[in-house]
């Protein structure tokens, strides 16, 4: 009696797809079935051919364009780098073909969380007290301050108070006031200073740099309060002093920031913040995926989640515009993306620079399969805005923000627009945290969760093995729900969070 030897595990994503993605290594000469056999080396993650592919033809995974061939590809090819490469080509936006009114559950049926409710309304999953700074002259300054109260131990005697970090950026002081540059810092700046996981600001400025803080105050309507105190370090009279009024701020704001406690508050009050990083063959498949059935579980439950990365959706846009409330809001995403193109061409850069090299041998080959398997994330349900940079995120659902890809630059974008909470999908293993806002790390592949167990939340890598993204995206709403109450992240256990505070800087460095 003979046994059959057992084929490996690959997976074809969609009928229409010409390329099959391997889910372990297969050798050469191994039967993939169909009459296919691997004519090399297929490693975890990566694409071999199905069929025959002729020169100029489109390579299709997710039932989409990923890439052309350079060559004839022939069944059994690894199909990389080496064999594709990619050009523009018409992708029919269809605007709001596919816009639906969402059903979104009464408050009296929705999931509840912990948290911070303020006086605004709205919903803190944190309380930190942040310094932070208006120039890079006074960022030293404003890391004595958060090292002197750390120091000092006080903390101890404030339970409901998460910390104190120094937000540092890197910008000088020649910015025009009527510029992008500084428009950009002064939304950001402002959104973190008044996003609801802070219970407490102090901003430290040097004094004669482009961002006034006095022009700053004004034109947000600010003044000083017990939980929003400012100085400039001219004038206090240097860094000694100014460090020591700094901690004289912090300690006077401390009762207050304290006097909170967590309450039963409906999802709906959460924002949630997708990321993915260190990207692989697999992010599109199990992570992404899962976590957009976590946001459409947001999204019913009357929450928000923010999709962003503006390189890393190009090519996939039109899925997004065909999900568009209406024309105008898929219009102005198309306008975003047009402006990317201009903005890589005018840096000589292209749009397919991204995937990084990581990425790459993740099995990831062109930016629109990184695109396809990204835009996953943002789920099925209507998009009901388009944001510039660190606008204020005041729509309900699932909404787009642009922002570069670079995560720290991106994540700070949706933090300054009112994110509490954020998920963060990675294949390769990226080491990543944030503070106000707790980031919860998503593995696409067990082999890399097996290995970096302390820095990752969630496996979905078992999709692999037959949990459905449905079940999976249950989990990660459910791990949403509890670190939203005040359950720490690994990320948090592992102190990340004090150095992801990254602008995004767009213009001229004077």
């Amino acid at each position: 009696m003979t046994v059959a030897a057992e084929l490996p595990k690959t997976l074809r994503l969609s009928k229409d797809d010409n390329v099959i993605v391997a889910a372990s290594r297969i050798e050469p000469g191994t039967d993939v079935g169909g009459g296919v056999v691997a004519k090399a080396r297929i490693p975890f993650g990566h694409k071999l051919a199905i069929v025959r592919i002729a020169e100029g033809q489109p390579i299709r995974k997710f039932g989409q364009i990923i890439g052309f061939a350079k060559s004839a590809i022939e069944p059994g090819d690894w199909v990389h780098e080496h064999n594709v490469y990619m050009h523009d080509f018409e992708r029919d936006y269809r605007f709001a073909e596919e816009a639906r009114e969402e059903k979104i559950l009464p408050v009296s049926e929705q999931a509840t969380f912990r948290g911070y409710l303020r006086g605004n309304g709205r919903a803190g999953t944190r309380n930190y007290i942040g310094i932070l700074t208006s120039v890079n002259c006074s960022t030293t300054v404003a890391g004595f301050i958060a090292k002197e109260i750390e120091r000092s131990g006080i903390l101890d005697d404030y339970p409901n108070i998460d910390g104190i970090v120094a937000l540092k950026q890197a910008n000088g002081c020649v910015i025009d006031y009527r510029g992008v540059i500084f428009d950009t810092l002064k939304k950001t700046t402002w959104g973190y200073a008044t996003n609801p996981n802070m219970g407490g600001v102090v901003m430290v400025g040097l004094g004669c740099e482009g961002f006034q803080i006095p022009r700053f105050k004004e034109a947000y309507g600010v003044t000083e309060s017990d939980t929003f105190r400012t100085m400039t370090i001219q004038e206090v009279g240097g860094t000694r002093k100014t460090v020591d009024r700094g901690v004289e701020f912090v300690k006077e704001m401390l009762p207050t920031v304290n006097a909170v406690h967590r309450e039963p508050l409906p999802a709906s009050l959460l924002t949630l913040a997708l990321q993915c990083g260190g990207s692989d063959g697999y992010s599109g498949i199990t992570a992404n995926p899962a976590l957009g059935m976590a946001a459409d579980m947001l999204v019913r439950n009357g929450g928000t989640a923010i999709l962003s990365e503006t390189p890393e959706i190009y090519g996939a846009e039109h899925l997004l515009t065909r999900r568009a409330r209406n024309r105008e809001v898929g219009e102005k995403l198309v306008e975003i993306i047009r402006w990317w193109e201009d903005y890589t061409a005018r840096n000589q850069m292209e749009m397919n620079n991204n995937p990084s090299p990581g990425n790459k041998l993740g099995g990831l080959t062109t930016i629109l399969e990184k695109s396809l398997g990204a835009a996953a994330k943002g789920g099925s349900t209507t998009l009901n805005a388009v944001y510039h940079y660190a606008d204020q995120v005041n729509e309900k659902g699932f909404v787009f923000m642009d922002t570069p890809g670079y995560d720290p630059v991106s994540a700070t974008g949706q933090v300054a627009g009112g994110a509490n909470i954020l998920c963060f999908t990675t294949g390769r293993g990226s080491a990543y945290g944030n503070k106000p806002t707790p980031s919860i790390k998503l593995a696409t592949n067990t082999p890399m969760y097996e290995r970096m167990k302390d820095d990752m939340d969630i496996n979905c890598g078992d999709i692999l093995d037959g949990v459905t993204l449905e079940e999976k995206g249950q989990e990660i709403f459910g791990e949403i729900l509890a670190v939203a109450s005040g359950k720490r992240t690994r990320s948090e256990e592992l102190g990340y969070g004090d150095n992801e505070f990254v602008p995004w800087q767009i213009g001229a460095t004077m």
